[in-house]
């Protein structure tokens, strides 16, 4: 009796450990949508071939509302499929170390006190140096606007979808905010 007891339970603890463990692996499988970050080299490279505009986002390690924009902003799934689709998008340090060389240009790291800034940096924030700041390149890879600061996931999008559609040629931000972003992006 002891030994079909024991059994039993046995059997119990082992069904229950296999559904566990089941459920854990499907839901680990089930992984949500990220943003496909590319280094600034890779996205000039692809752009060579199939030109799009690049979204850079401008970081440095000690940024805090650097990693609350990555926490809220970038994990919004609006923000992701459209910048996803729409855009390279990039992740550049601005105080990293290694050089960047892009179409034969060099840009290398200038220290400077305790730190330093690396030069692509100085020169896509037009040395305004602020973190974070997201950099919108057009598909003939010019600067269109760098945006310095936190953006929420709502006003994000609203900006990410007036470049990436080409709205800044032809409409004021304002009246695409107000007119043009109800009507096309308000129900996506």
């Amino acid at each position: 009796m002891i030994r079909l007891l024991t059994s039993a339970i046995l059997a119990i603890f082992l069904i229950t450990l296999f559904v566990v463990l089941r459920t854990e692996t499907a839901v680990a499988k089930v992984k949500p949508p990220k943003i496909t970050w590319l280094t600034i080299e890779q996205a000039y490279a692809l752009h060579q071939t199939q030109p799009r505009k690049i979204l850079i986002d401008v970081y440095t390690d000690w940024c805090g509302w650097c990693k609350v924009m990555d926490r809220e902003t970038y994990t919004d799934s609006r923000v992701i499929e459209y910048i996803n689709e729409h855009y390279y998008p990039v992740k550049f340090n601005a105080e990293q170390r290694e050089d960047v060389v892009l179409g034969g240009q060099k840009f290398v790291f200038m220290p400077q006190g305790n730190g330093g800034v690396h030069q692509f940096a100085a020169s896509i924030l037009n040395n305004n140096l602020s973190y974070p700041s997201t950099v919108f390149l057009d598909d003939t890879f010019n600067i269109i606007q760098p945006l310095p600061g936190y953006l929420k996931a709502k006003e994000f999008h609203e900006i990410i979808t007036f470049f990436g559609g080409d709205f800044y040629k032809t409409v004021p931000f304002e009246t695409f905010k107000s007119e043009t972003y109800p009507q096309q992006f308000a129900g996506k």
